[in-house]
């Protein structure tokens, strides 16, 4: 077993598991630093390219911003997710997976879904490949991006779910805006940790969208907080750019060539 991914099981009912999302070297460079897991989610189809969703987002798209990601990760564990559509099939996943995981050197890729992916992930595991599930909201798939949990047939199903992913190799859960008494019970029932996103304080780990932590984007989502407000800082820096250009005041001598 890939030893950080086992560093990452042992935190289960121990320490908290940090993950957020990066999309660039960048970017990635810095959360390494803080990160146990850092994620290239097909969230940069909407945060990055103004897709209206994730459906939209292509493999080749995935594995080029993984490849610059990868340049900055030394420390954390790196997951890609794969994007719509190219997972249907126990073999179509396999192809794409074997390419995304040589491609982009990542540890592990993360799939979407509870029951109908069972036979994909276990296809995966058997080849050496290590997956991350996710359940609640899926993007790729859901017409309707409402918390997951009310009734309680549907609580029942995600119980099922994440035991069934967990049996069949998954080492870790991504549990999107699951209500909070059911996130609670879903980390108590099963061994491997979750990752929470708008599922509660309850979740062995917590995710964002960085663009989301920074203040980048203009998310209004429930279980979104700024941390910090990058977009006052970049505009603050192009007024002061504008300023001294204007001025003459840049470039100065030191910015310049001279004989």
């Amino acid at each position: 077993m890939n030893k950080k991914i086992k560093k990452i099981l042992n935190k289960k009912n121990k320490s908290k598991i940090i993950c957020l999302t990066a999309y660039s070297k960048n970017v990635a460079t810095i959360l390494d630093k803080h990160c146990d897991l850092v994620l290239v989610g097909d969230s940069l189809g909407s945060v990055l390219y103004n897709f209206k969703s994730t459906k939209q987002v292509t493999l080749q798209t995935m594995i080029n911003h993984s490849k610059s990601v990868r340049l900055g990760i030394k420390k954390s564990l790196m997951v890609v997710d794969m994007p719509y559509n190219t997972y249907r099939n126990p073999s179509e996943a396999l192809k794409n997976s074997r390419l995304v995981m040589k491609e982009t050197k990542c540890d592990a890729v993360k799939l979407e879904g509870g029951k109908k992916i069972i036979p994909i992930v276990k296809r995966l595991i058997k080849n050496k490949i290590p997956v991350m599930g996710h359940v609640g909201i899926l993007p790729q798939t859901d017409k309707k991006f409402t918390f997951k949990g009310k009734k309680l047939k549907e609580s029942e199903r995600l119980l099922k779910d994440t035991k069934l992913l967990e049996n069949a190799g998954v080492f870790s859960i991504v549990l999107e805006c699951v209500e909070t008494k059911l996130s609670k019970k879903i980390s108590n029932h099963i061994k491997i940790p979750t990752i929470g996103i708008g599922s509660s304080v309850n979740c062995d780990g917590q995710v964002l969208v960085i663009d989301d932590l920074i203040g980048l984007s203009q998310s209004k989502l429930k279980f979104v907080k700024k941390f910090v407000d990058i977009t006052k800082m970049i505009e603050n820096g192009v007024k002061k750019f504008k300023s001294e250009v204007l001025k003459k005041q840049f470039p100065k001598a030191k910015h310049s060539f001279s004989k």
